[in-house]
């Protein structure tokens, strides 16, 4: 492990607070959701905070890897509306009042001023029919306010702008939705516990996400989580790197010993 490495994980274990979004985000930069898996096995926390497969990425850069996500959890939750699904007004401008009103008052996202650099938007709703909570629009808008991308039951839609857009995108392929939030579903609450992939997620919780998926751990674990699989990462890369060199690959990013 390098030395700056070790460093600054002994200083934040020394801390008489607890760590910080900017400490846990400095400490989990560069882990893959193996190696966090691996260190969750080595604290014995086996098998948690692995979402379902089925939460995966919406694309993929296998270049720069800019579809993974290290980050903090913010959590909101969308559930499927109980209410009157039709505008009484069937005239162009009813239908534009109507909508506006569920946007306002029903389904609205009044968590946008709370978002904050390094957050990742993690969004609880499953079986809310044929719903896009997420569009190209709003990804765009949270991401002006910090949010760094978005993991979720399902409820993407506007895929092919998102991708060009390049926010990172985890969700359920089979889970997306089409139709717009008003009429379908309801804003229930934000920055409280949500169940997205099988996993219990609170607020705080650090969240690495990749192309084998997603995983979430807890916030009181998370600095010994870091320390081993600093170390798992550690020693993968050597190995690997070592086998790069003996099969003539050029050394890349994901072997080098930053």
């Amino acid at each position: 492990m390098p030395l700056f490495v070790a460093f600054s994980i002994l200083a934040i274990a020394q801390q008489k607070t607890a760590p910080t979004d900017a400490d846990l985000l400095k400490l989990y930069e560069g882990l893959r959701v193996a190696d966090v898996s691996d260190g969750m096995d080595m604290v014995g926390l086996i098998d948690v905070g692995l979402m379902d497969p089925a939460i995966s990425p919406l694309w993929k850069d296998i270049e720069g890897f800019k579809h993974q996500l290290t980050g903090i959890a913010f959590t909101v939750r969308y559930v499927p509306t109980n209410r009157r699904t039709i505008p009484r007004d069937t005239t162009m401008e009813g239908y534009k009042k109507w909508r506006d009103q569920w946007y306002t008052h029903i389904s609205p996202e009044p968590f946008i001023k709370d978002l904050r650099p390094g957050h990742v938007i993690i969004i609880e709703n499953e079986k809310d029919g044929d719903t896009g909570s997420v569009g190209s629009n709003n990804s765009m808008l949270w991401k002006k306010n910090g949010a760094i991308g978005i993991v979720s039951s399902g409820g993407i839609r506007d895929t092919d702008e998102i991708i060009k857009q390049g926010i990172p995108v985890y969700t359920d392929y089979y889970q997306r939705g089409r139709g717009i939030r008003p009429g379908r579903n309801e804003f229930l609450y934000a920055q409280q516990p949500v169940v997205v992939g099988g996993v219990l997620i609170y607020p705080g919780d650090v969240v690495v996400a990749d192309g084998d998926g997603v995983i979430v751990v807890p916030r009181k674990y998370a600095l010994d989580v870091a320390i081993a699989a600093k170390e798992e990462l550690r020693l993968d890369k050597n190995a690997r790197r070592k086998l790069y060199k003996e099969l003539g690959l050029p050394i890349d990013f994901t072997v080098e010993d930053k």
